[in-house]
């Protein structure tokens, strides 16, 4: 059997036999950011024209299968797949996923921003809406890093998508650099029925004042749909695992926000939060780890849709 067929098998294994929930004596463990593209499946091609990031292409796949086994690897039990820059606004490969192992992930797009759609396009509500509620996904993420001298994130254009998002009951993820903070702020309390989850610790330099980044990135948790990703190795300066230069960091943003209000994300990462941070308790780790991503991702609306899925399908003469 070849390598391509071995998987193929294993993706239909794993599609046809849902795995349960996670006990109730145990939190779920939920990772909140992982990417994930193929390069030899001709159903899900990587087109240069389309990607907002032609010029970093993959060389190797990071597939669903892939991060099945990762998942087992590190004892996670669900993964919110962020759609990849590779693919650009064609959100095909992650909906792909999210229908192929909808006990396995939620995913969130790309519509809006650098190579992507216009914020001013009209389009982008229904677009957005069409995501949702026909592919499966829980949201979008939005990127104005890579627009760094524009300021379209909090522009009224977007204003109609962001008001889509509300009542969809969205989650953005948005990532940005530090001095685009406080245009989160703005869409935060305007539209407070959006989940906003900050990436990367909005990329914050931890050797600057808190004036250029770090200390509007803390006034943000006044708003209570704003959450914070976790992601210790990119304000890293060592760049050394377990990143310990970050964690002072990370001490501030919970004092602020509070356990129920991070997430994270990145496979090793979860042994740092799990064995090493000293100021996490056992509760703080359950909410961090699973329980808050838990509700941000919708895993539970998808539990009991696959829970109603199966008692139609035994309710089936022959079922």
């Amino acid at each position: 059997m070849t390598r391509r067929a071995a998987l193929s098998s294993l993706a239909g294994a794993l599609a046809g036999a849902a795995a349960p929930p996670p006990q109730p004596n145990r939190a779920p463990v939920v990772n909140a950011a992982e990417h994930a593209w193929v390069i030899h499946d001709p159903r899900f091609p990587i087109d240069p024209q389309v990607a907002s990031c032609p010029q970093n292409l993959p060389t190797y796949d990071y597939s669903g299968e892939w991060l099945i086994s990762e998942m087992q690897t590190y004892n996670v039990d669900r993964v919110a797949i962020s759609h990849v820059c590779y693919y650009g606004r064609n959100n095909d490969y992650t909906i792909h996923c999210v229908k192929t192992w909808p006990d396995k992930f939620a995913g969130y797009g790309l519509l809006v921003g650098h190579r992507l759609y216009s914020p001013a396009d009209k389009e982008n509500p229904a677009r957005l809406e069409r995501l949702m509620k026909e592919g499966g996904l829980v949201g979008l993420r939005l990127s104005p890093i890579y627009d760094k001298e524009l300021v379209w994130l909090n522009d009224p254009v977007c204003y109609p998508l962001w008001k889509k998002a509300e009542e969809l009951k969205a989650t953005f993820h948005i990532f940005l650099a530090p001095h685009q903070v406080r245009q989160v702020a703005d869409m935060a309390e305007r539209f407070a029925g959006v989940n906003i989850v900050i990436d990367h610790m909005a990329m914050i330099d931890i050797t600057a004042p808190d004036s250029e980044g770090f200390g509007p990135l803390l006034d943000l948790a006044r708003f209570p749909n704003v959450y914070i990703r976790t992601s210790l190795h990119n304000p890293s300066k060592t760049r050394r695992m377990p990143y310990r230069d970050v964690w002072p960091f990370l001490r501030r943003l919970y004092d602020r926000y509070g356990p129920k209000r991070l997430v994270w994300a990145n496979f090793a990462e979860k042994l740092i939060i799990e064995e090493l941070i000293p100021f996490f308790t056992a509760e703080d780790k359950e909410w961090i780890l699973g329980r808050t991503a838990w509700r941000l991702y919708k895993f539970e609306e998808k539990r009991a849709s696959l829970t109603a899925a199966t008692a139609r399908s035994r309710a089936r003469p022959g079922g």
